[in-house]
């Protein structure tokens, strides 16, 4: 007895060590070949109403079958730090809290197919890093968002069949291969399983990479029905997608018009590309770290094209580089690259260090090294001015030291950095000797060069004004004072102090005049003639308005008036004139009595009563009209149209058939 005892004791004891199980779950716990132990819960009461709190911590895997359940909440599995696999499946799931996985950081595959979720929190997923498998089968589930597609890149099975699905994002695309831009391997080791089928597709431009994608083979991507078809628009409805030819639907296509320039420190630079496709295509510009250029002019002339313009003014070293232009559309992307140069001198001068004790002259010298990972092809020069000595009877001119650097890099380089600056010190030792000036010599060049700066200075576009304004367009004149009438000029004009629609156009300064067009009306704008190697921020500028459209509008409305008042007199005059000649028509109606009886058959008289004798009875009473024998010849007959009756006897008896 007390031995049975013992064994119950002991019993309980150990019931008691392992964790406690949910009562409506059955707890599982499975061997593995390496000794460790896992355990799997089970949930399918058909009576369950809520997420079970109590499972227990160790918990693997976590079944929710075939209940009650209607909504997931917040941190409804916080405590399952080591749950890999969630189902929640065939329930009656309608909403999912944003937080409700939240701490299920080793979470390798959630499933919860089978219920009526509408909209699914796809931020959820950054509380799942691990997460490699997203079963969202036969839901409702009518939109997948933009903003979910950065929390699918390392999902590799996605199921969204059987929803109400009739679109997805066209970038949604763009994070598989092929249209992400990774090489095809036929032979990859890992795929990415897509489940799209069974949902109301609406076939147009939006889904034109997918319906590409089921005419692929040999991609990493693998959807598990290809013969998904169209149910609209209506001349595709029905359509499988292998046949499904999509109208208006064309990738850009982008030209740009230079590969490569090489442009003078200092100067204006324009890079300009060119895209088609359908829908008309987005253009952007992004510098060589992918960082985007803002000070950008685009527009679209018509239905599938568009252009795009860049400016750089004054240019400098950090400028150069390579400038990606991309354009976009739902139908995919294209991308062209223009590589900057930038070529020019940089002179430093040295300031002038003073003798003590008639010791050695010390001087500094700055040299100034381009960036190597910038395409750069330059000479920098360092210029030493003389340094004299203001001890007694000495007086000693430091030579003039250059220092000539040469740098010329690869056009592919990351974004520039700033130029190096090295110190030399003690260049020059020994007694400085004076130096003189040779006829010719340095300080001549320095006197040429300020020259010619003043000589180019003087050669500028002056007098511009703008003449024969109107609603959207206006005349720009301008005199080009000592500039080559071939000498390029850039006109850019915008709207007052909107510089992200500036507009441009290209002419020669021989010219002397260029038409702005597609101007707003009623506006201030301001217009800058642009000088190729003119200093940054001296461009001759003007402003000027359009005029408002007020008086064409006032032109036109009184055209319309007018037309509208001679329709209005005229019907009156006409209907004047029709009561007048009614009015005379009714005076002069009157005819004589004679014409009337030579018109009329029968002339209406009154008819009296009078006495007639019948076969010798004058017993009754007749009404009758004296009558002429034409006329009873007419008004008598017979019901044979043979006998006709010539003569007529008072005697006799006379059908009158009227």
């Amino acid at each position: 007895m007390r031995q049975l005892l013992l064994v119950y004791v002991i019993l309980c004891c150990l019931s008691l060590a392992h964790p406690f199980c949910p009562s409506q779950c059955t707890c599982v716990l499975h061997g593995r070949t390496d000794g460790a132990r896992t355990r799997s819960v089970v949930c399918n009461d058909p009576d369950m109403s809520d997420v079970p709190v109590n499972v227990p911590v160790d918990t693997v895997k976590l079944r929710i079958e075939k209940t009650m359940v209607r909504r997931i909440p917040t941190e409804a599995f916080y405590y399952l730090v080591e749950l890999r696999y969630l189902w929640i499946t065939y329930n009656s799931i309608t909403s999912v809290d944003s937080a409700g996985f939240y701490n299920l950081k080793v979470l390798h595959e959630l499933r919860l197919d089978g219920n009526m979720i509408s909209v699914f929190p796809w931020e959820s997923l950054k509380e799942m890093p691990m997460l490699r498998t997203l079963d969202l089968h036969n839901n409702r589930i009518t939109n997948v968002p933009n903003e979910a597609i950065p929390y699918l890149f390392n999902i590799t099975y996605l199921d969204l069949s059987s929803n109400k699905l009739a679109t997805l994002p066209s970038d949604l695309m763009d994070i598989w291969p092929p249209f992400n831009g990774a090489p095809i391997f036929a032979n990859a080791s890992q795929k990415v399983v897509l489940g799209l089928q069974d949902n109301p597709w609406f076939c147009d431009c939006k889904i034109s990479k997918l319906i590409e994608l089921s005419k692929m083979s040999g991609t990493p991507v693998v959807l598990m029905d290809l013969f998904m078809a169209c149910s609209g628009p209506e001349n595709l409805a029905g359509f499988p997608f292998q046949r499904a030819e999509l109208d208006n639907c064309v990738k850009p296509s982008i030209m740009s018009s230079a590969t490569k320039i090489t442009s003078d420190l200092g100067s204006n630079v324009i890079l300009r590309c060119d895209a088609t496709g359908f829908p008309t295509p987005s253009l952007s510009w992004a510098s060589s770290d992918g960082s985007p250029v803002d000070n950008t002019v685009q527009e679209s002339p018509g239905d599938g094209i568009r252009w795009s313009i860049m400016s750089l003014h004054g240019i400098s070293f950090e400028d150069a580089g390579n400038y990606n232009c991309k354009a976009k559309n739902y139908a995919g992307n294209a991308e062209a690259t223009i590589s900057v140069s930038v070529a020019g001198d940089i002179s430093t001068t040295i300031v002038p260090l003073r003798l003590i004790n008639k010791t050695e002259p010390t001087k500094q010298v700055t040299t100034v090294i381009p960036p190597t990972d910038t395409p750069i092809s330059t000479t920098m020069m360092t210029t030493a001015i003389p340094t004299t000595s203001t001890t007694s009877t000495t007086s000693t001119t430091a030579t003039t030291a250059t220092t000539s650097t040469t740098a010329t890099t690869s056009t592919t380089s990351a974004a520039p950095k700033r130029p190096k600056t090295t110190t030399s010190k003690n260049l020059q030792k020994g007694p400085l000797k004076q130096a003189k000036p040779q006829p010719g010599g340095d300080g001549r060049k320095l006197a040429a060069d300020e020259k010619s700066k003043i000589i180019d200075k003087s050669k500028s576009v002056k007098d511009i004004k703008i003449v024969e304004e109107t609603s959207d367009t206006a005349v720009l004149l301008w005199r080009a004072d000592g500039l080559p009438n071939d000498a390029p000029l850039t006109v850019v004009y915008s709207p007052y102090d909107e510089d992200d629609m500036k507009r441009t156009v290209e002419t020669k300064a021989g010219s002397g005049k260029v038409l702005l067009e597609g101007l707003s009306s009623g506006m201030r704008y301001s217009v800058c003639l642009i000088v190729k190697g003119s200093a940054a921020g001296k461009d001759p500028c003007t402003e000027f308005y359009t005029l408002d459209d007020v008086e064409d509008g006032d032109k036109l409305f009184i055209f319309i008036s007018g037309i509208a008042c001679i329709l209005v007199m005229s019907l009156i005059a006409l209907l004047l004139y029709n009561i007048i000649d009614l009015y005379y028509k009714g005076h002069n109606t009157e005819y004589d009595e004679e014409e009337l009886e030579k018109d009329s058959y029968v002339k209406f008289e009154t008819i009296s009563m009078k006495q007639r004798t019948l076969n010798g009875q004058p017993t009754q009473l007749w009404a009758s009209r004296a009558t002429h024998e034409s006329e009873r010849m007419l008004l008598c007959s017979r019901s044979s149209n043979d006998s006709q009756i010539t003569s007529k006897s008072d005697s006799s008896r006379c059908e009158y058939l009227c």
